[in-house]
């Protein structure tokens, strides 16, 4: 049924591990004609079938479905995801005060190039890989399914899609039609802005993150660098902090933030925004904050930018720690999947030596439960942050 790649001699051995991917230089031959997104069986030079997956044509020539010769059909879709959605009823993530979760997180979750978010009755669904945008209409069928009060699925992949594939702009919905969102998380309410916001429309991994601010922010004068949609500045007002303040470049992500804002605390008297550059904010404000959030954009989304970029979070967090008040909490994260933990620990520690502070780890962050990491494929784990003491 399916066309066969065959593999080099001794380039079998990372698929032997259950790595999820098999790189363009690991390929002997194809056997018959592909087309990207064709579903492949990866074959060793002995001619034992090593799996099936989906063809693309690049550094990463296959993404693994599965280490068994299987088809991919309905069945295979419906097991996968709802494993899937019972892994994240397990973690009792899906709860009356919790109504958005991640519900496929890509290789964590067995589907390389899928993400399937999950906001109240709609799900957002972005392909990362011709196979997975080839068979998305198959994906909603499923989500439908496993999930019968969606009332829409909306298909979101023209950022992720591969440019070199040559594909057409694909967003819309591939079920129901455009609603007014509003998803709860933690019990707070947030307006998900999931046509025109950045990813699927709000960030998800940084959930458990937001509720240690709460924990932390009594009393305190805090700022949230980077805001997007105010989702710390939100959990930090709950947490009845003094005063809050968000700062985002972007207009409308200020304009995200206030919306946030007043829909859970209507005498929002306590919180300011500001949309300016984060790097100028830092140079001109005082040091009167006891808790900064430092939650950049991925400063390297490829190796090649990975000097600079540490020199970009090197740079940040020294600025964060020369103005913080004595004894403040600085929150301090990572999104970029060419930095490993390691990598970024280093530079939070280069910055704390140029500021001439003495700095102590309070916690060591991370993604949570529902964007699960493959312990075959360490580059899921993407999300690193650090509760830093600034004496």
């Amino acid at each position: 049924m399916y066309s066969n790649i065959y593999l080099r001699k001794g380039k079998d051995q990372s698929l032997r591990r259950f790595h999820p991917w098999v790189f363009s230089g690991a390929i002997a031959k194809h056997g018959g004609e592909l087309k990207e997104g064709d579903i492949v069986r990866v074959i060793d030079c002995d001619g034992e079938c090593l799996g099936v997956g989906h063809y693309q044509v690049g550094s990463i020539a296959v993404r693994m479905l599965s280490f068994r010769d299987i088809v991919i059909d309905e069945k295979f879709w419906f097991c996968r995801i709802s494993a899937a959605l019972e892994l994240r009823r397990n973690q009792g993530v899906i709860r009356e005060d919790n109504n958005m979760f991640r519900l496929v997180h890509g290789e964590g979750d067995q589907l390389p190039g899928l993400i399937v978010d999950i906001y109240a009755n709609a799900a957002v669904m972005q392909a990362h890989s011709v196979g997975m945008h080839m068979q998305r209409q198959e994906i909603a069928d499923t989500l439908r399914k496993l999930l019968p009060n969606l009332e829409c699925i909306y298909y979101k992949s023209e950022t992720t899609l591969p440019y070199k594939a040559n594909l057409s702009e694909e967003t819309g919905f591939l079920y129901g039609k455009p609603m007014d969102l509003v998803a709860i998380e933690n019990g707070l309410q947030f307006q998900i802005d999931w046509l025109k916001g950045q990813k699927t429309g709000f960030f998800l991994d940084q959930r458990d993150n937001r509720a240690l601010i709460e924990q932390y922010s009594k009393g305190k004068k805090v700022l949230n660098m980077f805001c997007y949609t105010g989702g710390f500045s939100v959990y930090a007002l709950r947490g009845k902090a003094e005063t809050v303040h968000s700062v985002d470049s972007s207009e409308r992500a200020i304009d995200v933030t206030d919306a946030n804002v007043a829909l859970n605390f209507p005498d929002h008297s306590r919180h300011q925004s500001f949309a300016t550059d984060a790097f100028k904010y830092l140079n001109e404000m005082d040091d009167s904050y006891d808790l900064i959030v430092l939650d950049p954009p991925a400063f390297a989304k490829h190796r090649d930018a990975l000097h600079n970029a540490l020199k970009g979070y090197t740079r940040l967090n020294t600025k964060a720690m020369q103005k913080i008040k004595p004894g403040g909490i600085l929150f301090t994260f990572s999104c970029s999947q060419a930095v490993n933990k390691d990598q970024f620990r280093l530079a939070v520690f280069t910055a704390a030596a140029q500021s001439n502070r003495f700095v102590r780890i309070l916690h060591q962050l991370h993604q949570p439960a529902d964007h699960p990491i493959n312990i075959y494929h360490p580059e899921g784990e993407y999300l690193k942050g650090l509760v830093l003491e600034i004496e």
